[in-house]
């Protein structure tokens, strides 16, 4: 018999890792790719807003006189959009509503940036704690949690933050508006761990009882490297969902706060102050409120379906 009739065909198996399949999962989902690009396009954008306004000859805070009529009111159809200023002008003062929303996403993507990685934080912490170690801490962490739950988050915010600002200006860490920040961030990460925390508690008392885990206890694997080592890699994922879930969450809570006048100031801008101050004149311009609201609700949407991606991606029961 002949070698080419002993030839036996071998196939190559090759073993995907659980990020290769999750990564391939997320690349089929069309909806959470382009979600994806956009939601990068605008932070990006965001972030370089010095070197984008600086291209195109504008400049944060300078009014536009010439841009207006006598009634201070923009000059030409949608706003004033024109290649000098391809969003329009703001009515009244003159400003170039690109250069405001730039600006202002920078201060928006920031207080939500910090804040949802502030609450993931504290909330990997108290969660793990609590699940890995039960008990007392157990029980009094969840009192803590419902009684924070408790709390009208809303109307404490609105109603604490003009006195916290002042108190934080006081003692001389902050002023004005990044008086304001801080107070938002605190605010935000006060009463936003507890949902996450819950989580990953759950999710920790299911790995404390799987076998790797009492495999390493068994080993005599101080408490400290059975949680680093054994349980927190299998909670990343968890917390990349969240990530990606809460960030609009945040992103949102800021412009509603600005809107309403508890949160940043003038002369700063950020999507809710420019909307607070679109109200005034939607009949007489619409466009300077449309334009910010469809870019805000862009912006959301990107980041709510890029979760949705993330999450559909690193669901362990999902086909391959």
């Amino acid at each position: 018999m002949s070698k080419t009739d002993e030839a036996v065909e071998t196939v190559e198996v090759v073993q995907r890792t659980p990020r290769q399949i999750a990564w391939a999962r997320f690349k089929r989902n069309r909806a959470g790719v382009i979600s994806g690009y956009v939601a990068l396009f605008f932070i990006v954008a965001a972030f370089a807003a010095p070197i984008i306004t600086k291209l195109l000859g504008l400049k944060n805070g300078q009014t536009y006189p010439e841009a207006i009529d006598e009634q201070s009111f923009p000059i030409g159809k949608f706003g004033g959009i024109s290649l000098d200023h391809p969003l329009g002008v703001e009515p009244g003062a003159g400003r170039d509503l690109l250069t405001m929303l730039l600006y202002g996403s920078r201060i928006s993507f920031s207080i939500a940036i910090i804040t949802t990685f502030s609450t993931i934080g504290l909330g990997m912490v108290i969660g793990i704690s609590v699940g890995y170690f039960r008990g007392k801490v157990d029980a009094i962490v969840g009192r803590f949690s419902d009684f924070l739950l408790s709390f009208p988050a809303t109307f404490m915010i609105i109603a604490l933050s003009l006195p916290l600002v002042q108190r934080v200006e006081a003692l001389g860490i902050a002023k004005d508006n990044g008086a304001r920040v801080i107070v938002l961030v605190v605010f935000f990460l006060f009463f936003g761990w507890m949902g996450f925390a819950r989580l990953i508690r759950s999710q920790a008392m299911s790995l404390r009882e799987r076998d790797f885990v009492m495999a390493a206890q068994a080993a005599g694997a101080s408490s400290k490297r059975i949680i680093l080592k054994e349980m927190l890699p299998n909670l990343w994922p968890t917390a990349i969902v969240f990530i990606s879930l809460s960030l609009p969450g945040f992103l949102s809570a800021e412009a509603v706060y600005s809107f309403l006048g508890v949160g940043i100031q003038a002369p700063a801008s950020t999507w809710g102050l420019v909307l607070s101050d679109a109200v005034s004149y939607w009949r007489q311009d619409p466009s300077y409120l449309l334009i910010p609201s469809i870019m805000l609700v862009i912006v959301v949407l990107a980041l709510n379906l890029l979760g949705d991606a993330i999450r559909d991606a690193l669901d362990p029961k999902a086909t391959h």
